[in-house]
Order: C-alpha cells, then structure tokens, then sequence
C-alpha cells in the first residue's frame, strides 16, 4: 500500500501562489497515478488535478490555467503548484492515490488518501 501525506498548506492572500505537497511511503508509488482534490464544507471532494506514471495530467476546469501538478519519484513526492489564488479556493486539501496506470477524475477510484491540509486564502 502507497501512504501519502500532505503539507504546505496555510494561511496565504489572494492573488498568492502556494506549492502543496505530497510525500509518499511505503509502496513505490511511481507506477500509479496521484490526484488531488479539494473539499469545501458540507460538500463532496472535488477533483482538482491527477497525474498518471507517464506524467500524463488532468486538469479541473476550476484550476486549468493556474495550476500545475507535477512529481518528482526521486522525492516520492507530487506537487500542486496553484497560482493567483482566490479566497473561493478556500478547503482542504487531500492527494490521493489510485491503483491504476491512468488518471480518472471520480474520487471513489481513489483507495489511498492523505488526512488533508487546510488552504485558506484571504482577500
């Protein structure tokens, strides 16, 4: 089993940018995918960006154009990099792990989850 962690969350101003991080244990996480998502209260996990083994990505339309997931398997870790932050972007933030070579976007194929990080953003 792949563990994951969050950091690098916090307090931060709109218009900011913020690099969350994902470290990873256990099990090589190298060869699935890792997808991030965000969850506002009293709402369901949305799906923010995925990255698949070949460094394939997916984007949602809500961060597409100011965010930038990438990994770093030497670190074991994968990155969000957000940009020009909103205070609507205002959650908590979890990266997950999917057992499977391709990114979908359904949080349900997610099997490992990290405890989540709050992002809040000010404005």
């Amino acid at each position: 089993q792949v563990y994951v962690q969050e950091s690098g969350g916090g307090p931060v101003q709109a218009g900011d940018s913020l690099r969350l991080r994902c470290a990873t244990s256990g099990r090589d996480s190298s060869m699935y995918a890792i997808g991030w998502f965000r969850q506002f209260p009293g709402k369901e996990r949305e799906f923010l960006a995925g990255i698949d083994w070949k460094n394939s990505t997916k984007y949602a339309d809500s961060v597409k154009g100011r965010s930038t997931i990438s990994r770093d398997n030497n670190k074991k870790t994968i990155y969000l990099e957000m940009n020009n932050l909103k205070p609507e972007d205002t959650a908590v933030y979890f990266c997950a792990v999917r057992y499977d070579l391709v990114v979908l976007p359904d949080p349900e194929g997610f099997t490992s989850w990290g405890q989540g990080i709050q992002v809040t953003v000010s404005s």
